[in-house]
């Protein structure tokens, strides 16, 4: 349900911006109140400003944690990146946003228009941020101009105020954008920031009554370059909620989006493509793929994304992989499976030949889906649902050595020069990944393959479907 209270869009005010950039779907108004209603409970505060002016140092420094990619490079930010800070009791949803270049016709920087935007339509309140060592330049004006039309209160943060003490003289310059009292900060040092959001904290709305928070089950989606990470997140929010572009190498940070469905509530984290490192060139892509390795860490499921057209390739094993071994729940999900041209046996031979080069995770469930036309949509949640269960899955040591009895007795326990491997009992250490300990009299006895049929026997019997096991044998008498 919506909060009346967070519904206070003027709808009698147009949306010149979207009317005059047409490059991409424009949200509807219902959709910019779902994102204030029911992705952000929390207030939302929009960063924004030209490009390079410190905006993603000052939402790390907010967030506490160093969420977005910092560089002096111009446009590392292209998406909206979420995070959250606490001031005064009160918790807040930060929203980093791409540099605000007005009349550029480059490709990419019209949709990091089209994102800032759309935070900035979303956004209880915004700061814009400016630079003192550049002074204030034609660009800040334009952006000022966006934000007063917007009809939401601006808060001007003067950052790069590194010393502390009386203000720049170039400071009092800022008061020309008409925003009101600037406020000095420093986003590497941290001065000046708790003014910042005391500022912030005077144009909040009322704090709705608390409400039950449902567990959030984190979904990172992981891939190559131009697998459809970014369509398929469109896709479920139904808005342009990541730049898309044929261009490999759009996506760089790792971009959070909660929604709400009738399967549950979710945090799609959508990553940057993961290449082979001899193909990454520039220091921003090992930032990129740094980050998408720590969204798998923070994950409670991967989608392992695999680009129908192209096939499975060396690549992608080598991200499966990181899933695998990091102990993640993952499915494996082919995307564009409506550009295949397929009779009724495509599917299953397709299977077949993931099902052999995955064969070091065949626990992982296989969906083929189309980010672009929502085909299997469903499916996928419902897989979603199921492995992460099955992740989470605790059985009891009596059950557990009930099926440990049966299963030795149907197949005996190997044996070396007369020495057979002796399983005492077993018992369930820990879950997400399920992790199980073997006492035994030699751990040298329990041989891979027999470790294989045990595995095997439990998932047989207690469905962990899309979860790794992992096993910890002790020989009797050894010390935790």
């Amino acid at each position: 349900m919506l909060h009346r209270k967070r519904l206070d869009f003027d709808i009698k005010k147009p949306f010149d911006f979207f009317h005059k950039n047409r490059e991409g779907a424009i949200p509807s108004l219902f959709l910019l109140l779902q994102i204030r209603g029911e992705i952000m409970a929390k207030p939302v505060v929009a960063i924004v400003g030209r490009p390079n002016v410190g905006k993603s140092t000052l939402f790390n420094k907010l967030v506490g944690d160093r969420i977005a990619i910092v560089n002096d490079t111009p446009g590392v930010t292209r998406d909206r990146i979420f995070g959250e800070c606490e001031w005064r009791n009160r918790k807040i949803s930060l929203v980093d946003t791409g540099g605000i270049e007005p009349y550029s016709e480059d490709i990419i920087l019209k949709q990091m228009r089209v994102q800032a935007q759309l935070a900035i339509d979303a956004a209880d309140v915004i700061v814009l941020v400016t630079d003192i060592k550049s002074g204030v330049v034609a660009t800040d004006h334009e952006v000022a101009s966006m934000l007063q039309k917007s009809g939401r209160p601006v808060v001007l943060c003067v950052n790069k105020c590194d010393k502390v003490g009386e203000p720049d003289p170039d400071f009092y310059e800022f008061y020309n954008l008409g925003l009101g009292d600037p406020i000095q900060v420093s986003s590497v040092h941290g001065h000046g920031t708790g003014d910042l959001l005391d500022a912030v904290f005077e144009y909040l709305p009322e704090q709705p009554e608390n409400e039950e928070e449902s567990d959030i089950i984190s979904v990172a989606i992981i891939g190559r370059p131009n697998a459809g990470k970014s369509s398929l997140v469109n896709k479920i929010t139904g808005e342009e909620r990541c730049i898309v572009s044929n261009i490999a190498g759009t996506t760089r940070d790792s971009i959070d989006t909660e929604i709400k469905n009738k399967f549950g509530r979710f945090k799609l984290t959508d990553t940057a493509g993961i290449r082979r490192n001899s193909r990454i060139e520039d220091e921003i892509e090992k930032y990129s793929i740094i980050r998408a390795k720590m969204a798998i860490e923070r994950s409670d499921v991967c989608l392992i994304m695999i680009d129908a057209t192209v096939g499975f390739t060396e690549q992608d094993s080598k991200i499966a992989g990181l899933a695998h071994e990091s102990g993640k729940a993952s499915i494996i999900v082919v995307n564009k499976w409506d550009a295949v041209e397929k009779n009724t046996k495509t599917m299953d031979e397709y299977r077949k030949k993931l099902e052999n080069d995955f064969s070091f995770m065949s626990y992982a469930p296989m969906v083929f889906i189309s980010a672009k036309t929502g085909q299997r949509l469903d499916r996928l949640f419902e897989l979603i649902i199921t492995v992460v269960n099955s992740a989470a899955m605790r059985i009891t040591t009596g059950m557990l050595n009930d099926l440990l009895a049966e299963a030795t007795s149907r197949v005996q326990p190997p044996t070396d020069k007369g020495r057979r491997l002796k399983i005492l009992y077993m018992t369930q250490a820990s879950v997400k990944p399920p992790t199980f300990v073997f006492f035994v009299n030699s751990a040298e006895l329990f041989h891979f393959s027999y470790q294989r049929y045990l595995e095997n026997r439990i998932r047989e019997t207690f469905g962990m479907q899309g979860t790794p096991i992992r096993f910890i044998i002790r020989e009797r008498g050894e010390k935790k």
